[in-house]
Formats: structure tokens, sequence, C-alpha cells
């Protein structure tokens, strides 16, 4: 029986130790990582790497938590993989430094300036959003703000919580939008993830308060009329709502 511990001993120290030797971890920025395809070939040249344990990326920070093994590995040696790469060279992070991040919302649902100013109002309050600038002719509205202190989702989560409905605007005239009405029992995270699977779309949100939803997708690869089709036939009672007349 003895002896038996004392296998379970050092079997449990030796998992402690490999354990403790996969704790470290690195946080850096790289400038050059923009996307999932960035991150996925950042993945690719660290994994070469025997060292490199897990990887986590904030694309809207540019950062990349990298766990490694400081008995296999370090920090310089990281640093040196990345900077071989050219474009996704890293320098270490830092949590005070302002990273500016700008994004424009298609908001629909906005519809006076009324609309525009209770908005804008929330935003104002919160800490890190530098600039608005609501565009009423085309329904979205530009945020500058620093990725290091608010996010994206941050902000999205105070429009919805007025009960408005945004999803991401682009200037290209390949992109066009989608504004429906939803049954309560259908206005959930469910019905975002089966629209964002359709080809053709980029963005997709649900305001579970408002039961709205909204569509950003590509009109070269699919059109208004196919998609509200393929929204339907995946039984998601969307309709389109009637005109609205805003009377503030």
């Amino acid at each position: 029986m003895k002896k038996i511990y004392c296998i379970l001993f050092i079997v449990n120290c030796l998992t402690l130790s490999h354990a403790m030797a996969q704790s470290d971890t690195l946080m850096v920025r790289i400038n050059g990582m923009r996307c999932a395809e960035c991150g996925h070939k950042v993945k690719n040249v660290l994994r070469k790497n025997p060292g490199v344990g897990a990887l986590e990326f904030n694309y809207e920070r540019r950062t990349a938590k990298i766990a490694y093994n400081a008995q296999k590995t370090c920090p310089d040696t990281i640093y040196s993989m990345l900077a071989r790469t050219g474009r996704y060279a890293a320098k270490p992070y830092n949590p005070k430094e302002r990273i500016g991040r700008g994004m424009g919302q298609r908001i629909a649902d906005m519809h006076c300036q009324k609309c525009a100013d209770r908005i804008m109002a929330s935003l104002s309050r919160l800490n890190g959003v530098d600039s608005l600038a609501p565009h009423l002719d085309k329904s979205y509205m530009f945020i500058r703000y620093d990725a290091n202190r608010v996010s994206r989702d941050d902000i999205r989560e105070v429009i919805m919580k007025l009960g408005y409905t945004p999803c991401n605007y682009y200037s290209s005239p390949k992109v066009e939008y989608g504004y429906y009405l939803l049954p309560v029992e259908q206005a959930n995270e469910d019905t975002a993830e089966s629209i964002l699977a359709l080809d053709g779309v980029e963005d997709v949100n649900v305001n579970p308060k408002r039961h709205t939803l909204a569509i950003t997708f590509f009109n070269d690869e699919t059109t208004a009329d196919k998609l509200y089709a393929e929204i339907l036939k995946m039984g998601i009672k969307a309709e389109v709502p009637a005109p609205h007349e805003c009377d503030e």
C-alpha cells in the first residue's frame, strides 16, 4: 500500500510540475493582426515552437495572450519568431496605452434627431468613447473609442438597452442591410447564429427588448429577397415592418 501511495505522490508531483511549467504567459500587441485569418497565421508561426501552448486573441486591441513553457522557450524567442514575419512583429502590451478604434453602426430604428441624441447621451457617458457622429440620412452612427478602455460589445450593449438594433455599417456599394420584426420567442441569440451562417451575411444582431433583427449582407453573394426567403425557410417568422413615422 505504501508503494502505491508513493507512486501516486510522484505522479501528482510530476503533474503539478508540468502544469507550473505551462503557467507562464506573455501578452503582446501585434498591430498587423486585424482579423481571424491573421490570428490563424500567427498561430501557425508560433505552433512551430514546442514551448508555446494556448493562444488567446483580441482582434479589437490586436493583442495575443501566449501561454508558454519556460523550460522550452522564452519571450525573446517568441518575439523573434514574430519579428521574422514582418507584418506580425510584436511588442509588449501596455494596458495604459490608447488604442484608437473607429466603427460604423447601422441603426435602422434610429429615426430622428431625438433618437440620435438619446443614443449619444448614453454613449458619451462610457469611459473610452471619444467622439460620435450620427448620419440620419443613412441611419448610421460613426463612433471613435479607445479599445483599451471600452469595447465594441460594450458600446453595442448600451445602444441595445436603449431599444435600438445596431449592426455593422460599411460605405461599400456591395453592402446592404435588412431590418425585421420577430416574434418574442424567436428574438434570441439562436436566431442570430442561424442567420449568420447564411451565405453573404456579414453581421446579425437581435434585440430581445424590441424584438427586432438587423442584418448586414453582401449583395454580390445574396439579395434582399433571397435572404428573406431563406430566413422564412428556416422557420424564423421575420416580418418587414411598415414604414416608420416618428412622432417625437
